[in-house]
């Protein structure tokens, strides 16, 4: 029986759940809001949780603490320079959960979890958001066009100086051979005109 037990194992091993949660914890950090299921939103509000108050210390011994135990300089510093002083005046509860649904492969009961003051990206206006859309979405595909194109380019050229180099190597083994044959052709033509002086 599981009676007073509050650390939920996901059914992982000790080092695959410390790995799953830290992931969450950076990916939480990174982006400010995340889709996972309920059980890991509801466990992973606990570590987050945690760190903040953490980062709210702001010394070199929290630092190091929450390094110890996030051991990713970028997210930790997110959590002590921009995370921990937004909440500086709030005792806790710097996450919220919010249900939206079960997943359709498994039906896992899935969820949101955000920090409180997350706002959701807001478009200026309809029109200027779609021209920037198609504008922005444009751009990055001649991009990625441009840079495959360009690196079709090398790959050929790679391989056509490769090919060049051992078409060389073969001329000059053949050279080599061929020269070695006819010297040794010379030499037996000397050895038979010897032995018949």
């Amino acid at each position: 029986m599981r009676h007073k037990r509050r650390v939920k194992t996901f059914d992982r091993e000790t080092g695959h759940r410390k790995a799953l949660l830290r992931n969450l914890v950076y990916s939480l950090v990174e982006h400010g809001r995340i889709r996972t299921t309920v059980e890991k939103a509801k466990e992973l509000r606990r570590h987050v949780e945690r760190a903040v108050t953490t980062g709210k210390k702001g010394s070199l011994h929290a630092q190091r603490t929450l390094l110890a135990k996030y051991p990713n300089q970028k997210a930790v510093s997110v959590i002590m320079k921009d995370i921990s002083p937004r909440f500086k005046d709030r005792p806790g509860g710097y996450t919220r959960i919010l249900k939206v649904g079960r997943r359709p492969g498994d039906a896992a009961e899935m969820a949101i979890i955000e920090f409180v003051d997350y706002e959701l990206p807001k478009a200026v206006n309809e029109q200027e958001g779609t021209e920037k859309k198609a504008a922005t979405e444009a751009k990055p595909k001649a991009d990625k066009s441009a840079k495959k194109a360009a690196e079709k380019k090398e790959a050929t050229k790679k391989k056509a100086v490769k090919k060049a180099k051992k078409v060389a190597a073969k001329k000059k083994t053949k050279k080599k051979s061929a020269s070695k044959k006819t010297a040794s052709k010379k030499k037996a033509k000397k050895k038979t005109t010897k032995k018949k002086a």
